[in-house]
């Protein structure tokens, strides 16, 4: 065995491996001279292993593996073409064998079948460099993000039902998200996965892009035209679980091998699902060879880790659990893993993007792992969504109740990078639609909904919502079907879409509203404490010093004359209201407020506003042209 596979078989075993799927699975090679292709697969427990396929007739005495070292077995075949699908015959230790997809296969044969399919990624010319090349140069921490979550199989079909391939999909998105005004689309899993409603997250092939929407190019091709477009691409990527079916990763050699050895806590008690065996160097070097593959292979701009509090607690969803070494409930090795990926991906990709989806409590998510943190770059700020969603949901009479739903997100909103989510989450499973948690007659859901959005784009941290969100669609999510996109037919749905486009391009030409989403120099309070009245207000600030008079009234009531504390002289003019008549609103006139020296909330100035029903407001300051020496003798 030459020197070079020696050493990466040592760094594969060592948990430091950020390619292996360069050398593991199945690929091109020449043996004495000969062209063939070369299959490598871990099964360290395996009495023997082969090769099975459409070129051998699935016989597995024909193409029998090698053990190399750490259980890693190699077979080269001149049979094998592009194309052909395949197996690993595995003969356990206790004699049974096992018919497993290769952990590193790059295509998968389209459902119900479960093979790997033999496929070289080379070829696809990008067109992408200019955008890389920018994107290279910014920080993102101070860069607009406004994410569309899409489920690429419900966002929209084909006439008969079928699916869109990756490509055609690009056709019709791209200039949706464009018109939209996102600047991010993050996919829900693509990795392969075999039962549809799980909607991606039970992966049983990680490096194959899910044959129901087409081929690895195809896929490529999406990326490829949305970078072009401006547009970064997120994958929803998924290390802390897999499912037990038994094509996939479930003891794969007949041993406990990417799972957890304990059977106490190598499963889920909710998802039934195996865990990942995090402390082992093997299954580290697969999962984070994996995050990094999508990010050279496909060029993903970053991945949205899923489930990272099941990661981090031993106890998560358990009765009974088994403890730390320190006698603790953090899982110490999924931490170190976390933070190892973290490392990895910054190390290939200055500006790779990295988000945990962590809802609890844990700290540091968002720091250095040199400070004692996690090292992802923003953490999804579950405990806002909850907040918010609450507080929205409540008859408007009793939101003074609970008006600190709104403000306490605020004790913490600088503690970690965060993204504020309205995912796919919150509109499933008997949760209903966004419009449909609103409270009141049909046009006072539009009403919240509208002031709901204009809320979550003035508060710190960058934004992601979930398609269908931006049209009001009524019913929850369906994972088997299109959108609505009937509901355009009807005038509240559309003056909804337009709502949010034009908020979303407001959120793009204001850097108030993201250029300082990190420390407290970008927010202030004006007014947080009127809760008799639903009214609060605040200050968006960017580096420079340009900002934004950001009003909501959570109350079905116009006010007039509310007096209001101002940071500075001048005039205060209206640029967009949710309370637009071309949005749906009332209409309500909100007319040029100029500020007076009398001090209010804290602030030197004051104004008297008036407040559209349920509505948000975002205002600028206009300073008066001086007056010439001219102008003042007359």
């Amino acid at each position: 065995m030459e020197q070079s596979l020696q050493t990466a078989l040592k760094r594969f075993g060592d948990g430091d491996e950020l390619r292996a799927y360069t050398y593991m699975g199945c690929h091109r090679a020449e043996r004495d001279g000969v062209s063939g292709y070369l299959f490598r697969v871990w099964a360290p427990n395996a009495k023997s292993v082969s090769v099975v396929g459409d070129w051998n007739f699935w016989n597995p005495e024909d193409l029998p593996m090698t053990m190399l070292r750490g259980g890693v077995w190699e077979a080269f075949s001149v049979f094998a073409k592009e194309g052909q699908s395949y197996k690993y015959c595995i003969r356990t230790a206790d004699g049974e064998k096992l018919l497993k997809t290769d952990p590193y296969s790059f295509r998968a044969q389209t459902m119900p079948e479960t093979s790997g399919l033999i496929c070289s990624l080379d070829g696809y010319t990008w067109g992408d460099g200019v955008y890389r090349r920018q994107q290279g140069k910014r920080r993102l921490l101070d860069s607009p993000m406004n994410i569309y979550e899409v489920h690429p199989g419900s966002w929209r079909r084909k006439p008969d039902g079928s699916y869109y391939n990756y490509e055609e999909l690009a056709e019709l998105l791209i200039p949706y998200v464009q018109d939209m005004g996102y600047t991010h689309i993050e996919l829900m899993p693509i990795s392969e996965y075999p039962y549809d409603p799980s909607w991606g997250y039970q992966v049983t092939g990680y490096y194959a892009p899910t044959s129901r929407f087409g081929e690895p190019r195809q896929l490529m091709r999406f990326v490829d035209l949305c970078h072009r477009a401006g547009i970064g691409v997120i994958l929803d990527w998924v290390p802390a679980h897999f499912p037990k079916d038994e094509h996939g990763l479930c003891e794969f050699d007949g041993s406990y091998c990417y799972e957890v050895a304990d059977p106490m806590m190598n499963e889920h008690p909710e998802w039934t699902t195996r865990i990942f065996d995090l402390g082992r160097g093997e299954v580290q070097s697969f999962l984070i060879s994996n995050a990094i593959y999508w990010l050279e292979q496909y060029h993903f701009d970053g991945i949205r880790v899923d489930a990272v509090a099941s990661m981090l607690y031993l106890d998560y969803g358990r009765q009974q659990f088994r403890p730390n070494r320190f006698g603790g409930k953090e899982n110490l090795e999924a931490i170190a893993f976390l933070r190892k990926l973290n490392r990895a991906l910054f190390s290939v990709r200055r500006n790779a993007l990295s988000a945990a989806e962590e809802s609890t409590a844990f700290p540091l998510v968002t720091k250095p792992d040199y400070d004692g943190g996690l090292g992802f770059l923003y953490k999804w700020n579950m405990g806002w969504m909850h907040d918010v969603l609450d507080y929205m949901s409540q008859d408007p009479l009793f939101r003074k109740g609970c008006h600190n739903k709104l403000t306490f997100s605020m004790t913490y909103a600088y503690s970690e990078n965060f993204i504020l989510p309205l995912s796919h989450d919150e509109v499933v499973h008997g949760k209903r639609s966004l419009i449909n948690k609103m409270p009141g007659e049909y046009d006072d859901k539009f009403s919240n909904l509208r002031l709901l959005y204009g809320f979550m784009m003035a508060h710190p941290g960058k934004k992601l919502n979930f398609m269908g969100n931006e049209f009001a669609q009524f019913i929850e999510w369906r994972f088997d079907s299109e959108l609505d996109w009937l509901l355009l037919d009807y005038e509240r749905h559309r003056q909804m879409q337009s709502f949010v486009r034009d908020l979303n391009h407001f959120y793009l030409a204001h850097s108030s509203l993201w250029s300082n989403d990190t420390d407290w120099g970008g927010f202030e309070w004006i007014v947080v404490d009127d809760c008799d009245r639903n009214v609060l207000s605040f200050r968006r600030i960017d580096r420079r010093g340009r900002e934004l008079l950001c009003i909501f009234n959570f109350c079905p009531v116009k006010r007039e004359n509310y007096p209001m504390g101002l940071p500075k002289a001048g005039h205060y003019e209206p640029l967009l209201s949710s309370d637009d008549v071309i949005y749906g609103g009332s209409g309500t006139e909100l007319p040029v407020v100029t500020a007076h020296k009398i001090p209010l909330h804290g602030q030197p100035y004051s104004g008297e506003f008036t407040l559209a029903p349920l509505s948000a407001a975002f205002y600028k300051r206009i300073v008066p042209p001086r007056k010439s020496k001219n102008d003042k003798e007359k």
